[in-house]
């Protein structure tokens, strides 16, 4: 897959404090890229630096090998951008909009008419076409701005909460067309939805404090997800110590009589174990289900980390 945007060792200051911190990742083709952070954590001024809307103070951005403060304009072209608030002038029709879009882009007048029609095509925008944009809902508007962000045909993409403020059908609709732009374009999505990662994402990476501290795929997630623990239950109180001498055992958590957590290696898994010793004693076993970490917990334990601000590298 080739790379089509590459930030290399990304510093902001404002003043004297250090909002972004030797950032540092890629995205390819075919890659819809997720970007969390909490507020303050410098997800905003990272995306502004990509957009070219924000120079870095250090570092080198390439769009698709050209390099963004060498030949802005040439990089820029390659971009599609839509920012939190949809740049769309309400007075306007879809048609005139993207018509006055198509004239910014610069696409030639003989290709726009058919550039406008896959926009509005693959946006879901057909229906609605001579309609004013103030009469249409804040769904379809999030449409028509995704729809000027790919107007031009760009090889990246990138969303800044596209889903906010909509309702859960406009939501599935827009993480739809998300995951259809994936397969022809990089994407980069910036979100507070953390389950929209994984609908939309095939990678994920968190900033937190300037720093990206998670640059993972959905898989590699997955992963950091799975936990060594089990979670036992049985009909009658079982004594779950005995448990212990079990190999591959590390300790026992007793909750209730009846409900106890178990931890383990990774390697070694002892459910089998541990099903057998409770049939055996007769106390019944009602459930052994092993545990895993929520994104949530995941996101918090890793923004939680750094208690103190450090100087860039």
């Amino acid at each position: 897959m080739s790379t089509l945007i590459r930030a290399a060792h990304l510093c902001r200051y404002y003043g004297s404090h250090c909002a972004v911190r030797d950032v540092d990742f890629s995205v390819a083709r075919g890659e819809v890229l997720g970007f969390l952070g909490p507020n303050g954590a410098g997800k905003t001024t990272t995306m502004q630096m990509l957009s070219g809307n924000l120079a870095p103070s250090a570092g080198q951005i390439l769009i698709n090998g050209i390099d963004l403060l060498d030949q802005p304009g040439a990089a820029k072209g390659q971009l599609g951008y839509l920012p939190d608030n949809p740049p769309v002038y309400r007075e306007l029709t879809v048609q005139e909009y993207l018509e006055y879009c198509a004239a910014l882009h610069r696409i030639p007048r003989q290709a726009r008419f058919q550039a406008i029609a896959k926009s509005k095509r693959r946006c879901a925008l057909d229906g609605v076409a001579g309609r004013l944009i103030g009469n249409l809902s804040k769904g379809f508007q999030q449409r028509i701005g995704i729809a000027q962000a790919i107007l031009h045909n760009p090889e990246i993409i990138i969303l800044d909460e596209p889903t906010v403020g909509l309702d859960p059908i406009q939501i599935r609709e827009i993480r739809a067309l998300i995951r259809e732009l994936g397969s022809e374009h990089g994407i980069i999505l910036s979100t507070h939805i953390l389950p929209e990662v994984q609908e939309s994402c095939s990678h994920v990476q968190i900033i937190d404090q300037g720093r990206l501290v998670l640059h993972e795929t959905i898989a590699g997630l997955e992963r950091h997800m799975n936990t060594a623990s089990l979670s036992i239950r049985t009909r009658d109180p079982f004594d779950f110590q005995q448990l212990s001498v079990l190999p591959g055992i590390n300790s026992i958590e007793t909750i209730t009589p009846e409900h106890c957590r178990v931890h383990h290696d990774l390697e070694n898994n002892p459910a089998e174990g541990i099903a057998e010793s409770i049939i055996a004693s007769g106390a019944g076993l009602l459930a052994l289900v092993p545990e895993k970490k929520t994104m949530e917990e995941i996101f918090l334990a890793l923004t939680s980390r750094y208690e103190s601000e450090k100087p860039c590298a």
